[in-house]
Formats: C-alpha cells, sequence, structure tokens
C-alpha cells in the first residue's frame, strides 16, 4: 500500500533521515520507534509532502513524491500530526466538517460522521464545545475522528499517546486497533511508547540516527535483547 525509498530529509547541514526504506502492505498495522530525534515525525512529514524530501515515495502503486499536500489527502492518505493540532477555536462538530471538506458526497459523510460518533461516543457528547477546551485524549479522539471524516484510504499516527492521561491511552489504543480491524485500513504508528506499539503491530521498524536500525516482525522485536535493553525497560 505504501513504499518508501532512499528517503532522505535535511534541515540545512543536519540529516534527519537518511536513506530510510519501509513498506506498508494493505490492511497492516506498521510501527516506527525510536529514540527522539531519530527522524520519525519527519519521516511522516515527508510522506505526507509537508517537507521537502529526496527519494521514492509511491502510494497504492503511484508516486506521490513530490506531490504538495492537498493532493496527497486527496489520494486518500490521511495524517494525523504529533500534538493533534485540532483548530482550538472552533466546536468539535466544526472540526469534524474540516476533515471532510474533500468529500462531495453527503451521504457518505453522514456514515462517516455516524461511524466516529460510534468510535468516539464522548464527541458526540461534546459536539457544540470548543475543541481548545477538550481534553488531550478527547483532543486526540477528535484529530483521529476529523481523519476518518476525509475518508481515508491509509492512515498515519504520530505519538498518540503523548500528553494523554495513562487511564486514556490504553482506550486510545483499543480504538485505532478497531479502526484497523472493521475498516481493513493500513495504520502507519510513530509512537513514543514502544512496549504498547509493537503490541499493536504486526511488523515494526527502528529508527536511530535517522537510518533503519532494526526491522522485522513486531513479536520478534519484542523479544529482541537489544531492543529490550534500549526501549522496553528490559
Amino acid at each position: 500500500m505504501l513504499q518508501v525509498s532512499a528517503l532522505s530529509v535535511s534541515y540545512g547541514s543536519i540529516h534527519a533521515v537518511d536513506g530510510v526504506n519501509l513498506s506498508v502492505p494493505a490492511g497492516a498495522i506498521v510501527t516506527l520507534i525510536g529514540a527522539n530525534g531519530a527522524g520519525k515525525t519527519s519521516t511522516l512529514r515527508a510522506i505526507s509532502g509537508l517537507i521537502p524530501s529526496k527519494g521514492r515515495i509511491t502510494f497504492n502503486g503511484e508516486p506521490i513524491s513530490g506531490l504538495p499536500p492537498h493532493a496527497i489527502v486527496a489520494r486518500g492518505l490521511c495524517h494525523v500530526p504529533e500534538g493533534r493540532l485540532v483548530f482550538a477555536n472552533l466546536t468539535v462538530r466544526e472540526n469534524l466538517a474540516m476533515g471532510a471538506y474533500l468529500e462531495r458526497d453527503r451521504s457518505r459523510e453522514a456514515r462517516n460522521l455516524d461511524y466516529v460518533f460510534t468510535m468516539f461516543p464522548r464527541l458526540h457528547e461534546r459536539l457544540r464545545q470548543q475543541a481548545g477546551t477538550l481534553s488531550g485524549g478527547e483532543q486526540q479522539m477528535l484529530a483521529i475522528a476529523r481523519a476518518l471524516m476525509g475518508n481515508p484510504r491509509f492512515l498515519m499516527l504520530d505519538e498518540p499517546s503523548l500528553g494523554i492521561a495513562p487511564r486514556l491511552v490504553q482506550t486510545i489504543f483499543e480504538k485505532i486497533l478497531a479502526i484497523n480491524r472493521e475498516q481493513g485500513l493500513p495504520i502507519l504508528l510513530v509512537e513514543q511508547n514502544a512496549r504498547l506499539a509493537l503490541e499493536v503491530s504486526s511488523l515494526a521498524y527502528v529508527l536511530e540516527g535517522g537510518r533503519v536500525f532494526m526491522e522485522g516482525p513486531s513479536p520478534r522485536l519484542r523479544e529482541d535483547p537489544t531492543l529490550k535493553a534500549a526501549y522496553l525497560g528490559a
């Protein structure tokens, strides 16, 4: 579904991403883990077209390298950014409407709205509330729901547990698994909580210094002694 080859991103003389190769099969959850500054967020931003990059990116068999972000979103690749970035002064309902701005089929928009309210009933309770007044967990639910309103074919999630109360983190990840299973939606997940990321994903890539340091099935990486020592607190 997504293929990234020799991806490189630089900020001046700093090479944030240096020759990364990765792929996400249809219907899979694939995770990127690594320390802060390893290049995880830059990789997602490059795939979304938010920052310049070198290399080749193909989505559903078509090249998307060099396309502007709105053209990539129009192809069905939706990105939930780090920090959520909801429209704080708009209501929950208005944020969801922004997610559906490309949708011309109003019946499908209504079905998507019903789905996100089923998935995140708390959002329905806060429909007229300003997004900036929601808790961190509720804002993360809204950010994911906003992406789902765009009828995505592929979802990228950047640090969905960041700044969320521990009691809500498990709920968010249960919802991510449910979306993947119910919709068959492939997901590329960046997550600082390596243990949780490896539990929900089927494949994993470990980034270090902008390069892929380790890759393979998540269950195998969970048992790797090097990874345990570095990221899993063993």
